[in-house]
């Protein structure tokens, strides 16, 4: 064999173990996830070939069939291609699988501008996945394998002296060298799904709602806090986390969890990414999971990541350097913490966590439900790079009483009397809040503008922007993210405020 003839062996067995190794995962990776199915990829297709698709989708029998199909289909495509068993049959058996995903949502017509893989016009990486087990499938040559390794025992057994039938144990050892190497990415993979689970991502998994985003009206204004720009629509993280707020509804924090699993979260954070939603706003402990998705996709989302001290150990910055470690773009102490600390007259705690998080060379902010802990703060000279405040009117049925509200009850004890609260209102007194935003000299940010979904969203986003909110930071289901933005469009092009933009 040349030089050349080896060089094109190893090229092509590099390839076709690449792309093995990709269909392999790609099986081991729904096999491991309890529960997969392929219904929501079927059911959600939009190209020319999805009537056959839904009819998979509404059979049973047949999605049963499919989901087999996929998991094993996937798997055994990938062991095949990967050590060279039945190379030529693997690769068409593969291209035809390949094809079967690309026109459940083709690159091209009504979902050119829509695709999870970009502005795409024909080719995306199923087109040239494919392509290439088609050549694979009819090149002479099939690179070192298991394929080879069997001619080279029939052309033994036969007594036929050809020199390329990898005569040598040398050659022997090549054919088998793909062995090894499954066995060191497998148990690279094994660790990997140790640490951060399943990877929920791989195909016909995620998809992004492409008629969705065709119906964006625009696109979100951006403003600066710190150097940062971003959306005036920023996504909370309360229903990704599972903070419901849903006052005496037991069952709805449990429903928001089952509904956003990890898939359907990451299917939101790519539907708001690509509709222009460029941050989130997240609980500490929904820190790793963001990260995941961020590494994953290589993700661009800016993240807020909202921290408290851990007062048993008097150990005030621990989760402010995890959240760094994390990867966040902005420390943010939180709202609960922040009232808490000022009521308990523990201010010092604040400026000491605001201090430590500019010394990381990080934008601050500073979050409360309560006005009367912003006004201490303020009092105290403690001046954070922007404001996050609950920001919503109590002109809605579940709204105790303003005469028996009592500072710092949110997060506090609910109760059963339906004059005082029971998780159910987050600004308690909202002249005192617009008071102050009008004179604050930094941003502000609303949240809970909406009283965790008692106020409608066109009423509570124009009662946040005109009263001085330069960013609202909402929680959204994915089937809410379009319509959320293009209601914040709508009101911000006709928007009577007197506060001038901060941010």
């Amino acid at each position: 064999m040349t030089t050349k003839q080896n060089y094109i062996r190893v090229l092509i067995t590099v390839l076709r173990m690449a792309i093995g190794w990709h269909f392999l995962y790609e099986g081991l990776s729904k096999i491991f996830t309890p529960g997969w199915s392929a219904a929501g990829y079927l059911s959600n297709t939009t190209g020319f070939m999805s009537g056959f698709y839904h009819a998979i989708a509404a059979s049973p029998t047949l999605l049963k069939i499919c989901d087999l199909m996929n998991m094993y289909g996937l798997l055994l495509i990938g062991l095949a291609l990967f050590i060279g068993l039945l190379i030529r049959y693997a690769s068409l058996a593969g291209a035809l699988l390949l094809a079967l995903y690309y026109f459940a949502y083709p690159p091209f017509g009504a979902n050119l501008f829509g695709s999870s893989e970009g502005h795409l016009f024909i080719v995306d990486k199923l087109f040239i996945e494919a392509a290439a087990l088609i050549f694979i499938a009819l090149f002479n040559e099939k690179g070192y394998s298991i394929d080879n390794l069997l001619e080279y025992f029939r052309r033994q057994k036969a007594s036929d002296p050809q020199p390329e039938a990898a005569s040598s144990r040398r050659e022997v050892l090549k054919n088998l060298a793909s062995l090894p190497v499954l066995g060191l990415m497998g148990w690279g993979a094994f660790r990997n799904e140790k640490s951060t689970g399943v990877d929920v991502t791989s195909g016909a998994t995620i998809q992004v709602k492409q008629l969705a985003l065709s119906e964006l009206k625009g696109e979100l204004p951006k403003g600066k806090i710190g150097k940062h720009e971003i959306s005036r629509l920023v996504l909370g993280g309360n229903l990704i986390g599972g903070w419901a707020h849903s006052r005496d509804l037991l069952y709805v924090p449990s429903l928001f969890k089952a509904y956003n699993t990890e898939k359907k979260v990451y299917e939101t954070l790519m539907l708001a990414e690509q509709a222009g939603v460029n941050t989130i706003n997240i609980g500490f402990p929904s820190n790793p999971l963001i990260a995941k998705y961020k590494k994953l996709f290589g993700s661009k989302i800016q993240v807020i990541s909202q921290v408290g001290p851990d007062m048993d150990k008097n150990d005030y910055f621990v989760n402010i350097d995890k959240a760094i470690d994390f990867g966040v773009d902005i420390v943010q102490i939180q709202g609960n913490w922040c009232d808490w600390l000022v009521r308990d007259q523990k201010m010092e705690v604040i400026q000491k966590m605001m201090d430590h998080i500019r010394k990381q060379g990080y934008t601050a902010g500073l979050a409360s439900h309560s006005i009367e802990s912003l006004v201490a703060c303020e009092e105290q000279g403690i001046i954070p790079d922007y404001y996050m405040k609950t920001m919503h009117h109590d002109q809605y049925w579940s709204a105790h009483p303003r005469e028996f509200r009592v500072p710092f009850e949110v997060d506090g004890k609910k109760h059963l009397d339906h004059n005082k609260f029971h998780d159910n209102c987050f600004c308690l007194f909202p002249e005192k809040t617009v008071d102050f935003v009008s004179k604050t000299k930094v941003p502000v940010m609303g949240f809970k503008v909406l009283a965790a979904g008692a106020i409608e969203p066109k009423d509570g986003f124009r009662w946040a922007f005109e009263n001085g909110a330069d960013f609202i930071c909402v929680g959204m289901f994915d089937f809410q993210v379009v319509d959320n933005i293009n209601i914040t469009l709508d009101i911000l092009k006709d928007l009577k405020r007197e506060r001038e933009w901060r941010g």
